[in-house]
């Protein structure tokens, strides 16, 4: 997808997100067809705000797809929720861009740089899919490249890996992106697509948006 045709796909998310869906009523999701309730549920670690975790891939088109909607849907939620994101390996060779995430999570950075390396992948098709190119990337990011090696060769980030493998897992993650909420429900636009089997991709990711505003009201501590 290139990344004016991104553009207008993201707008029609929010557009869609900001409607009256056809597919169902927002206050009214259905179990076990817009959402799911996890058979275990998983301990979460943000107190009295609603934990939203994101699977994701940067190597994935639907997850580059799905993030400029998330990204206004998780302001709109204000400090209600925090929210995760857990990069997802289904490759070794994806096994790189999970070690990218952690590592600029680790350096203060995967706020500022998150959208850009899906942006550099997918709009700008960057091969960042080995060590010395994810390096020299974050050189030209302007991040000193040995603290950046030296963190993404650490034992922190291999820690954080092997319990992203442990959350998909427990999360049984089938497919990303993938949302789940409160360690309890999750939901995706997969999830979405057997009854809106017709629609485009942009009424499928805005509708899982709605899901995942029913599923923090419905998660909301008191």
């Amino acid at each position: 997808m290139k990344h004016l045709e991104r553009i207008l796909f993201a707008s029609l998310l929010l557009l869609g997100a900001g409607a009256a869906g056809a597919w169902a009523s927002p206050a009214d999701p259905k179990v076990n067809v817009d959402y799911q309730v996890l058979s275990e549920a998983q301990p979460t670690s943000s107190g009295k705000k609603v934990e939203v975790t994101e699977f994701f891939s940067y190597r994935c088109p639907r997850s580059y797809a799905f993030e400029p909607g998330l990204e206004q849907w998780v302001k709109a939620q204000g400090d209600s929720i925090v929210l995760v994101r857990v990069p997802v390996a289904f490759r070794p060779d994806e096994a790189p861009l999970q070690k990218l995430y952690y590592t600029l999570e680790a350096l203060g950075k995967a706020d500022e740089l998150h959208a850009k390396v899906f942006k550099a992948i997918h709009a700008e098709r960057k091969g960042l899919w080995t060590d010395k190119a994810i390096a020299d990337y974050a050189a030209e990011q302007g991040i000193d490249r040995q603290k950046f090696l030296d963190v993404y060769n650490s034992f922190r980030v291999q820690a954080k890996q092997r319990r992203a493998a442990q959350l998909s897992s427990a999360y049984k993650v089938a497919f990303r992106p993938l949302v789940a909420i409160e360690g309890r429900y999750e939901t995706a636009p997969d999830m979405l697509a057997a009854q809106m089997k017709d629609k485009p991709e942009s009424e499928k990711m805005s509708a899982a948006l709605k899901v995942m505003s029913y599923l923090v009201k419905k998660s909301v501590k008191r």
